[in-house]
């Protein structure tokens, strides 16, 4: 397996960064708690689609799941987001995790319609698997991967 990394930094360390696979694309999101995990990982998600840098923040939209664990938490997580962008034509930058637990997430997702004379598209991101999924806690904190089906 080719594994490559082009790193974005934030500016107490790493978010994200994005790991080649196959005919996939990864991501290893990072944070010093769960739920910065969750947001970074979903940062990297719209990182992978479009220019982080040309979105807007007009929108705002509640998004709610739940799943059996906190793995699955994180794929519906995902999942829930690219559904968004398909069928509402949002791109999204700014995701704040109000509450999370092992079985339910809840947040506000800030962005804006796609634009195409702004918005450029770099990836088609068709759903979050559950192959290679890891979370991973350690003195530093944790960190997410996942593999995204493109």
């Amino acid at each position: 397996m080719k594994m490559g990394a082009a790193v974005v930094k934030q500016a107490a360390g790493k978010s994200f960064e994005i790991i080649d696979h196959t005919a996939d694309v990864g991501i290893i999101a990072y944070g010093t708690e769960i739920k910065q995990v969750f947001a970074n990982a979903a940062l990297a998600l719209f990182s992978l689609i479009t220019e982080l840098k040309n979105i807007g923040e007009e929108l705002k939209y509640d998004v709610e799941v739940v799943s059996e664990d906190r793995e699955s938490l994180l794929v519906e997580w995902l999942n829930e987001l690219i559904y968004l962008f398909d069928a509402e034509h949002v791109l999204l930058k700014n995701f704040d995790v109000q509450s999370l637990s092992n079985t339910r997430l809840k947040a506000t997702c800030y962005g804006e319609k796609i634009d195409p004379s702004r918005h450029k598209l770099k990836t088609e991101v068709k759903a979050a698997t559950y192959h290679m999924l890891r979370i991973d806690k350690d003195n530093k904190g944790y960190k997410a991967q996942i593999i995204f089906d493109i």
